[in-house]
């Protein structure tokens, strides 16, 4: 007989698994309290259990069947993963820490692979595979917890995949982070390289997580020559979305944008960006390009990087530079699966 996972169960399906092997609703509160507060491996930990009833559930029940296939630590203390799914599938998470912050966050896939084709992106090379269930996403945060010991505190939907075509089970995984996990709304954020109907779909919800948009050039063609979304989703389009995002939900969006040597580091593309983002109630992320040998982009220089931020504050936005973790491992989403595939 196939084992239950009990992770990725909510309070209410773990009392339903403990009601149906006859034992209490005060079980299944030390089972959540074990597993998603504790982040323990076996049933062996749970020491406020008695063995007797340890053994009775692990006879049908298991934490997990999710496996670390592969492990690379930096020396800034980012840990990036290669985890397998019991269907042999892999995705990469990310722990990054920073310092003199109390935060730890995930930055966790929604996809195995991803349908997008962003250019400079390490993913866009596998393709796509399938979606994650919620069980599978939540299953990267428990197992950074599990393997570090620490407890994660923000968590980033900037792995594998595009979160808003598995917008159903981010969701699920989304409320199960804020619920069990007890993470806050504000402390979860959703990355989206742009699809309108999803992002008008996220406005109309009780509520929100953050909200960052993969932007990286300021005028269609030039985005369309990165990121092929742009043909149906064009960024007029987008930013119209995107204000209206703002006035229906009140909460500000994080713009990301991926400075690129040469190609949209350029003290034009600050000034066009500056203009399309006027009437925007937003934040820039710039995040500087994390070189792969699977294009021939490459990372820009500090004075082009400084040069476009100016420009941006000048034109009343709060800018920050996203600090690079993970740059002596493959951190970037893609290039551990791409390495480790090959």
């Amino acid at each position: 007989m196939e084992k239950q996972i009990l992770s990725g169960m909510n309070l209410d399906e773990l009392t339903a698994f403990t009601d149906s092997i006859g034992e209490s609703k005060y079980r299944a509160k030390q089972l959540h309290n074990w597993i998603y507060l504790k982040s323990v491996s076996s049933f062996d930990e749970m020491t406020d259990i008695s063995k007797k009833t340890r053994e009775k559930i692990a006879e049908i029940a298991q934490i997990t069947d999710v496996k670390i296939k592969h492990k690379q630590v930096s020396k800034d203390g980012t840990i990036k993963y290669l985890l397998e799914y019991a269907d042999g599938n892999c995705v990469e998470t990310v722990l990054m820490r920073f310092d003199n912050r109390a935060n730890l966050t995930a930055c966790v896939s929604s996809q195995v692979g991803c349908a997008c084709n962003c250019k400079f992106c390490a993913t866009a090379k596998l393709g796509f595979i399938r979606n994650l269930t919620p069980r599978e996403i939540i299953e990267q945060v428990l197992t950074i917890q599990r393997d570090t010991g620490l407890k994660v505190t923000n968590i980033v939907f900037m792995g594998q995949g595009e979160p808003l075509l598995n917008l159903d089970n981010v969701l699920k995984a989304i409320d199960i982070f804020n619920t069990d996990f007890v993470i806050g709304i504000r402390r979860l954020t959703v990355s989206t390289c742009g699809i309108i109907p999803q992002i008008k779909k996220l406005a109309q919800m009780d509520f929100q997580p953050t909200l960052a948009v993969s932007l990286h050039a300021p005028v269609h063609e030039l985005r369309e020559s990165l990121m092929p979304i742009e043909k149906k989703y064009p960024i007029d389009e987008l930013m119209q979305t995107l204000k209206d995002y703002v006035g229906e939900t009140g909460r500000r969006v994080t713009i990301e944008y991926t400075l690129i040597k040469g190609f949209n580091d350029t003290v034009d593309c600050a000034k066009k960006l500056a203009v399309l983002l006027i009437g925007l109630k937003a934040n820039v992320n710039l995040i500087i390009y994390n070189p792969n040998d699977k294009d021939d982009f490459e990372k820009p220089g500090k004075e082009s990087i400084q040069k476009f931020k100016y420009i941006l504050e000048q034109s009343g936005k709060k800018v920050t530079i996203r600090l690079e973790r993970g740059s002596d491992i493959d951190a970037a989403c893609g290039q551990l699966s791409n390495k480790m595939k090959e």
